[in-house]
């Protein structure tokens, strides 16, 4: 099981134990920022690989890989500077594997496992985890003394640039207050070409020029290899495809994938940032999310060099607003709400996100209690998610693409998710708990301070306006103009797909909910004024589609006795 990392890590040890010891969690893999960078001379390095927590959610084989190979090489990595490190994994026996690998029994807790860590090596440091969960499993030991919690140094914001802005939150008042605070492209306190924001000028859809770029593949080593065979073995049950060549495991990995994104992907993504396409799935997007929210790339590199880059302003303020903007917003969001915790009910068990799996492959699945996420649904959405999200074909082309690119990949770009995944289960009234769970599951660069704000915030507006301003929804008109999905698709965008009824249903029905928001006023005229037997002709739609989905059918024009109404009035700006 260790082969290949045992063979790694053989080479001499260091000549003295360290002082003391830093817990590395699986997403601060670096030695450049914060108590791991005092050096091999002062600290040694502690990881856990936790089993447990791989099988509490069916997560895609492809994330479990990009963990499992990434913390791996960043041991490997560690020790050839000269770093003491010592890996722990969950098991039922306390036994040396050799070469500073240890098994340690656990009933499941990474602060089981970190628990019996100090009984061995006293207490350990480590940056203020990210994640919520984790937290929550460290939770004794910080309290216990055990385990020193430290500033997280690797974001870009703070507390109080957070506090400074009102709630509801909004992204673009946070991001032009930490713009003013850094000088990040600013000039003499105004921003750099007279408008913090450029989003509204990156809105073209992609023809196929210029051509999209075709993203890295990388050597799959031993380490790699073995990372894979363990997968097949422990988690052959789990969904998604596994594709070792995609993974960037190493260092020299990873500044391959950044240099690819700073150099044939980032000059063009301003205009393309919204747009999609069935020819990639990429486009010009960096797909540097995952490493970066593991710190194989620090956040504040990618910006640096975004910044020094030869980019045109639309792009390099584009992608700078995902990293200092977004980014840095849903932390906080995520942090000062608990997850949302703090307007909602908690279910008790970790979500599956609907996982429609056989009785066999879902025996493999520990969804512990008391690992359940927040239930907000300020719309009242709390149908399952329909099979089509885990594989069926629904007959949508739009949205069998994503999510065989999802299932593929584990990743798509950030208006598929929003335009396409969120946009259509919102319509259907899918529960945004469910969806969220399947976020969390199926992406490789989703955690719990991503994903919930992400999704029950934007994506399916289920803590209402407090960090977004509206639903982002739309019909058929906006996935066309923003794709060629719908040229790919049984159903004609103008005349029978179901989506555009979908929408004005969606308006019609929470219409007295949305009735105060500014900026659905024209589609909510224009959802009113329409026939009684239009909006008659919507609801059937929606109990077509919603009932064929739910038992994983294609749909089909035929399934719709009359032409379906055109989308007048329907916005394509979302």
């Amino acid at each position: 099981m260790f082969t290949a990392l045992r063979a790694a890590l053989s080479a001499p040890p260091p000549a003295s134990t360290p002082p003391r010891w830093v817990y590395v969690p699986y997403d601060q893999l670096t030695t450049e920022i914060g108590p791991a960078a005092a050096g091999p001379a002062e600290v040694g390095l502690v990881l856990v690989e936790n089993p447990a927590k791989a099988a509490r959610r069916p997560y895609h084989r492809q994330k479990l890989a990009l963990l499992l190979a990434s913390q791996r090489h960043f041991a490997v990595e560690a020790r050839e500077k000269g770093y003491a490190v010592r890996i722990f994994v969950g098991g039922s026996r306390d036994r040396d594997l050799g070469d500073g690998i240890s098994e340690v029994p656990s009933s499941g807790s990474t602060g089981d496992i970190l628990a019996a860590v100090v009984r061995v090596l006293g207490p350990l440091t480590v940056m203020t985890p990210a994640e919520r969960e984790l937290r929550k499993e460290l939770r004794a030991l910080r309290e216990d003394g055990s385990l020193r919690y430290v500033p997280h140094v690797g974001w870009l914001s703070t507390a109080e640039d957070f506090d400074a802005i009102p709630e509801p939150w909004r992204m673009d008042a946070f991001y032009r207050g930490l713009r003013r605070r850094t000088g990040i492209l600013m000039e003499k306190g105004k921003p750099v070409g007279g408008k913090f924001s450029f989003d509204a000028e990156n809105r073209k859809s992609w023809r196929g020029d210029p051509p999209a770029p075709t993203p890295p593949r990388f050597e799959v080593d031993a380490i790699t290899a073995e990372v894979g065979a363990l997968i097949e073995r422990q988690y052959a049950h789990h969904p998604g495809r596994l594709d070792l060549g995609a993974i960037p495991a190493s260092s020299a990995d990873v500044e391959r994938l950044w240099n690819f994104a700073l150099t044939e992907c980032l000059p063009r993504f301003g205009p393309y940032e919204d747009a999609m396409t069935v020819r990639s799935s990429t486009l010009f997007h960096s797909r540097i999310s995952a490493v970066l929210n593991l710190h194989r790339v620090l956040p504040a590199r990618v910006v640096q060099d975004a910044l020094e880059a030869p980019l045109p302003l639309a792009s390099k303020e584009g992608f700078v607003r995902q990293i200092l903007g977004w980014r840095e917003f849903v932390r906080h969001v995520h942090e000062r709400t608990d997850g949302f915790r703090d307007q909602a009910p908690v279910a008790d068990l970790a979500g599956n996100g609907d996982w429609p799996a056989s009785s066999k492959e879902s025996d493999h699945v520990d969804a512990r209690r008391g690992y359940g996420g927040a239930l907000p649904s300020a719309l009242g959405a709390v149908a399952p998610l329909p099979p089509a999200y885990w594989g069926a074909e629904s007959g949508l082309a739009c949205l069998d693409r994503v999510v065989r690119d999802v299932w593929d990949e584990g990743w798509s770009h950030h208006i598929t998710r929003l335009m396409v995944l969120s946009n259509l289960s919102t319509l259907l009234g899918s529960s945004p708990r469910a969806l969220t769970d399947w976020f969390w599951i199926a992406y490789i660069d989703a955690y719990d301070w991503v994903v919930e704000p992400n999704v029950l915030g934007m994506g399916t507006y289920a803590v209402g306006d407090r960090m977004t301003t509206k639903p982002y929804v739309s019909g058929a008109a906006y996935i066309n103009k923003m794709s060629d999905y719908c040229r790919h698709c049984a159903f004609d965008p103008k005349s029978t797909c179901p989506v555009t009824p979908l929408y004005w249903r969606f308006l019609d029905q929470h219409r007295e909910t949305l009735a105060s928001n500014p900026r659905l006023a024209i589609p909510l005229a224009s959802a009113r004024d329409r026939a009684p037997e239009t909006k008659a002709r919507d609801r059937a739609i929606f109990e077509t589609v919603t009932h064929g989905l739910s038992r994983g059918q294609r749909l089909r024009p035929d399934d719709f006795a009359a032409p379906l109404p055109l989308d007048v009035g329907e916005s394509s700006d979302a």
